[in-house]
């Protein structure tokens, strides 16, 4: 602080002028040349003569590196075809070549191909599910619109809910989350948004569940809506009641339809249900199976066939509603809190039945801010529609996301085998040994400069970058783990290697996330990625990251090696 006085003034009548003088200091940060790591220097030479990389060279390194088995010299030629812009009319490599083609699009973590078998029975694959499809935003006071709709499609999202209710005058179908403050669309608007965006992102079939609450008449409406919106793309059963499902195969580019009947206008029933509620509670009996049968009576017929997927829940004990019938097959609907009740003590149960049947997760009705839940209490038990809030984003919907990256990203992801053996029913509550243990090298990351203003991180320095990587799986296998921060650096290198022992690998989800060091804990986001540890190549991969909202960013990656390792006992071992 400094003081001012005029010349001549008396000490008691001068005026005082405080000011402070700043002194600024601009700090240059020139941008580092990006060199490759020592690891793919090394590499680099091994495959290599004489600081050139051939046709052959590259295949050989594909082989026997990577751990592409079935890689040709095709394959390689491809990689040199895709670094054209670079190498011109060339056919080699030279270091900073193989550098960029290991960070290319050209080299992805997971196979961009659908390479699972796609002709067994839905009841056989995890479906990429939404829940109130409709919604822009939290559950209680958010618009109703089809755009939710499509943006799902497009992500490769194959089952929509929508909640069909009477408008204000009975006479149309709106679609909204009644009993509350959300407003409502035109379920018209929604269909078709659907059959338009259907199979942009993937071929295989999109399943409607209508959670109604109509008239039959209403619900007569519905029937003609959907046919003529939908048309050929609709799937009608040959049968009222599927003794097995369908494979996604044989439905391509099929619209099913999921419901059950509205219970508020079968009163007539009421009276009997309740008798038969007392005698359930004592235990399962055949009349509380037929309820569904009965519900289904009072259905008129053009909207009875529509229902491809039957959904019903059986009264009394909720753990009768895990009855299989070998004669038919349906899908049953249960809240979070449900299934987390029900795992404690009937776990094997709920894995028995989803072997034939579907089952829908649903989150809890307190999650007005339309957050989410683990899924993987869901798919350890085999849960095929494990239902999600599309609308916002965090961790939990990061993890979803991941597992969809699985099979070409087409929303559909066979189970594993030990969830599928009747003879053999898996027990999730078990302790297990581990199978393998995936190995992880952080390498470096690139790219922020371009996708964030220079200023985003911090205003006079650049980043200081710290990836947190881990695994979402069982929760023996559960763990996160970080890196240092690497100080003043857009382009941070790391070269920290990490080993994540695997119980159950074929759930196993690889989680890595960026930050941005801040000394308060409050760390800036970076960036971030999920990854199905089932599906990762070995080998040295460029990882692209994506926004919280899972959108991928243009430039922004990671170099990072994945190795499985085999249990400790089946290693060599000196000593």
């Amino acid at each position: 602080m400094r003081s001012w006085s005029q010349p001549g003034m008396s000490r008691d009548h001068r005026r005082s002028f405080h000011f402070k003088i700043c002194f600024g200091f601009g700090r240059k940060f020139p941008f580092p040349e990006v060199r490759p790591p020592s690891d793919v220097q090394q590499l680099f030479e091994r495959y290599s003569e004489n600081g050139t990389m051939t046709i052959d060279h590259l295949h050989r390194f594909l082989v026997d590196y990577q751990m592409e088995k079935d890689a040709t010299r095709e394959d390689a030629m491809s990689v040199l075809h895709s670094l054209r812009h670079h190498i011109m009319y060339r056919k080699e490599l030279n270091l900073d070549h193989f550098f960029r083609y290991l960070l290319s699009d050209q080299n992805p973590p997971v196979l961009p191909s659908v390479h699972h078998d796609m002709n067994a029975p839905l009841a056989h694959y995890y479906m990429y599910t939404g829940h109130n499809s409709y919604l822009t935003g939290n559950q209680l006071s958010s618009d109703s619109s089809f755009e939710p709709i499509v943006k799902a499609l497009k992500k490769g999202v194959r089952v929509i809910e929508l909640d069909l209710w009477p408008n204000s005058t009975g006479g149309k179908v709106k679609v909204c989350h009644g009993g509350t403050l959300t407003s409502p669309v035109d379920l018209n608007k929604c269909l078709h948004a659907t059959k338009d965006h259907a199979f942009l992102a993937s071929e295989f079939p999109v399943v409607i569940t209508f959670e109604d609450h109509l008239t039959p008449r209403l619900q007569a409406k519905v029937a003609k809506m959907v046919t003529k919106t939908f048309e050929s793309k609709l799937y009608r059963p040959d049968s009222d009641q599927l003794a097995e499902f369908p494979s996604p195969e044989s439905l391509k580019r099929k619209i099913l339809i999921s419901t059950k009947p509205p219970k508020e206008y079968l009163e007539s029933q009421t009276s009997m249900e309740k008798e038969e509620t007392t005698a359930q509670s004592e235990g399962y009996s055949d009349e509380g199976e037929n309820d569904q049968d009965e519900e289904e009576k009072n259905v008129i017929p053009e909207y009875k066939h529509l229902i491809a997927i039957h959904a019903g829940k059986p009264k009394g004990r909720l753990e009768n509603s895990l009855r299989i019938d070998m004669s038919k097959v349906r899908r049953l609907s249960l809240s979070e809190q449900e299934l987390g009740d029900m795992s404690r003590t009937h776990g094997q149960d709920i894995v028995r039945f989803t072997q034939r049947n579907l089952l829908r997760i649903y989150p809890k009705g307190t999650r007005f801010d339309s957050s989410n839940y683990d899924p993987l209490l869901g798919w350890m038990h085999g849960a095929q529609m494990v239902a999600f809030n599309m609308q916002g984003y965090g961790k939990y919907l990061w993890i979803m996301e991941g597992m969809f990256r699985s099979n070409g990203r087409c929303g559909y992801v066979k189970k594993p085998d030990f969830l599928l053996n009747p003879d053999n029913i898996f027990d999730p509550r078990e302790p297990l040994p581990v199978k393998k243990s995936l190995k992880v090298t952080v390498y470096m990351g690139e790219g922020w400069h371009l996708d964030f203003k220079k200023t985003h991180f911090d205003q006079f320095s650049p980043p200081d970058f710290f990836v947190r990587v881990g695994i979402a799986g069982v929760p023996a296998d559960s763990i996160m783990r970080r890196t240092r921060a690497i100080e003043d650096d857009w382009t941070p290198v790391w070269n920290e290697e990490f080993e994540f022992p695997l119980t159950v690998p074929e759930l196993a989800i690889l989680r890595i996330e960026v930050l941005e060091y801040d000394t308060t804990g409050h760390h800036d986001f970076g960036g971030q990625t999920c990854l199905p540890v089932s599906e990762l190549r070995e080998g040295i991969r460029g990882v692209p990251l994506h926004s919280r909202k899972g959108v991928k960013y243009r430039s922004v990656k990671l170099l990072v090696r994945f190795e499985f390792l085999a249990p400790y006992s089946e290693q060599d071992y000196d000593g």
